[in-house]
């Protein structure tokens, strides 16, 4: 038993570090990554390496076919397109339902008081406490199957943040102060206003990272904050 406690112990490793690469772009969209590679990589076996590849894939980080090798998954303004509105369903429905009780998770409160302190730094200093923020909301319904959900889209979720971060496509102020604004929303019983802020927070995002990426920008892109 303690084996096999530990050798999920290193996929698990092997596994977060990966990610963090793709993240940060060490590892940039389309790049092959075979087993050979991250055995070699993190001296490991081959099965071990295996494991933390398929983690990955089951993420929808890496992208691999029948027989095929493994590939940073490449998003195109389509795909943002579609990883944006599965999460919009997702946390819509969840304002509403936080509102009726009107119950503000502190943890999303913790993680946007994080956003606002922030000066500079990397762009994964704002994507962190970005998603926690997103996360404690889901979270916060106590729904096991709502928050399995959305964990499915995290790993590209994080992506395309990443991605808005680097290209610095919105300000931390603007992303502070709209998730404050759905906090108080929430607070105050507002559900439908709250999911709408929600739209338009996510829409700009979107668009303006699909325009970013070659596409053509719809006019969410353009939407000023309605707190100016």
């Amino acid at each position: 038993m303690a084996g096999r406690i530990a050798a999920v112990s290193i996929v698990e490793a092997i596994a977060a570090d990966l990610r963090n690469r793709i993240f940060t772009g060490d590892l940039v969209s389309g790049q092959t990554l075979t087993e050979t590679d991250v055995a070699s990589t993190y001296e490991v076996a081959r099965p071990t390496a295996k494991a933390s590849i398929e983690k990955l894939v089951a993420e929808g980080l890496l992208d691999r076919g029948t027989h095929k090798t493994a590939r940073v998954i490449e998003l195109g303004p389509e795909s943002v397109r579609d990883i944006y509105l599965a999460r919009a369903y997702l946390e819509s429905e969840v304002l509403r339902r936080l509102a009726r009780d009107k119950a503000v998770p502190g943890d999303a409160v913790l993680a946007n008081s994080e956003i606002a302190a922030l000066q500079s730094g990397a762009p994964l200093d704002v994507v962190e406490p970005d998603m926690r923020f997103h996360l404690s909301l889901i979270d916060a319904v106590g729904n096991e199957r709502i928050s399995r959900m959305y964990r499915s889209l995290v790993g590209e979720v994080r992506m395309c943040m990443v991605r808005v971060q680097s290209l610095h496509l919105l300000d931390n102020a603007l992303i502070h102060n709209e998730h404050q604004r759905i906090l108080e929303l929430i607070e105050s019983g507002q559900g439908d206003a709250a999911a709408q802020l929600l739209d338009e927070h996510l829409g700009r995002a979107r668009e303006r990272l699909v325009a970013a990426m070659g596409g053509t920008a719809g006019p969410e892109a353009a939407l000023p904050s309605t707190l100016d």
